[in-house]
């Protein structure tokens, strides 16, 4: 009995070292979706029409994603990446190389939605717009890859560097005494740390964030525009002031081009 037990212990051994060397293992709290940390696994899928740009939904952002500074190059991502909102904004290159249709260059995105329920299944879950899906497969081989709709990839985050200022687009329930807006383009890090908001009469008041890039502050009684907008990012706490950016006549539904950006 002596020998089977030492033999049992020996062979658990073994086994475990080579569980550690060969396992796909991953602990979304030590693998954290910071930039520098290079390239991890995930999977994806994709939504909408075939060459569709997708949606900004989750993030405030609606139909800017088909514009000309998103492309449509963007994704949902799941909890892990779209972090309550503040994953909004943030960048990621993504490559794929174990279907044959991947072409295994690494293409840029932006976190513009939520992936809720299932997607969570896996610690890392991109959900591109039918355009980008199509633009990590190999010339020609573009529907070949989306028909395979659920797929490998690699990840990591970087740097966003969008050829546009800071925007930022009113909510449509502000009013004089409730402000809102969903801030985009945010060159970095590209997500929402803290904003403040500074008018032409008064303090500086701080914003909180209300849902997705949109952020909201009350408005006291006589307090007057123009606003200055003072944004710090998350990852790196870099800070900057769009000053004067929302006019004294700001209305709901109106966007707000900032002559700044990180």
């Amino acid at each position: 009995m002596l020998e089977i037990r030492s033999f049992s212990i020996m062979s658990i051994a073994v086994i475990l070292v080579l569980i550690s060397q060969h396992c796909f293992c991953l602990n979304p709290k030590s693998l954290n979706t910071s930039m520098a940390n290079g390239f991890a696994p995930a999977v994806a899928t994709w939504y909408g029409s075939p060459t569709g740009s997708g949606s900004g939904g989750a993030c405030g952002f609606a139909d800017d994603v088909g514009a000309a500074t998103y492309n449509g190059m963007i994704s949902a991502g799941n909890s892990n990446i779209f972090k309550s909102g503040k994953g909004c904004g943030s960048c990621y290159q993504v490559r794929c190389s174990k279907h044959p249709s991947c072409s295994g260059s690494p293409i840029t995105l932006t976190i513009t939605d939520e992936c809720p329920g299932a997607c969570n299944n896996v610690p890392y879950h991109f959900d591109l717009s039918g355009k980008a899906f199509g633009t990590l497969a190999k010339q020609g081989q573009e529907d070949a890859l989306r028909k395979a709709g659920i797929i490998d990839i690699e990840f990591q985050r970087v740097a966003c560097s969008y050829k546009s200022n800071i925007v930022f687009k009113i909510d449509a329930g502000s009013n004089p005494h409730y402000l809102a807006f969903a801030v985009e383009y945010v060159n970095g890090d590209g997500d929402l740390g803290a904003i403040e908001l500074t008018p032409s009469n008064s303090k500086s008041i701080p914003m909180e964030q209300s849902w997705g890039a949109t952020w909201k502050a009350g408005i006291p009684e006589g307090v007057k525009g123009p606003y200055s907008v003072k944004i710090t990012t998350i990852e790196s706490r870099k800070m900057v002031v769009a000053t004067n950016v929302i006019p004294v006549d700001w209305a709901p539904g109106k966007y707000y081009h900032s002559s700044v950006n990180l």
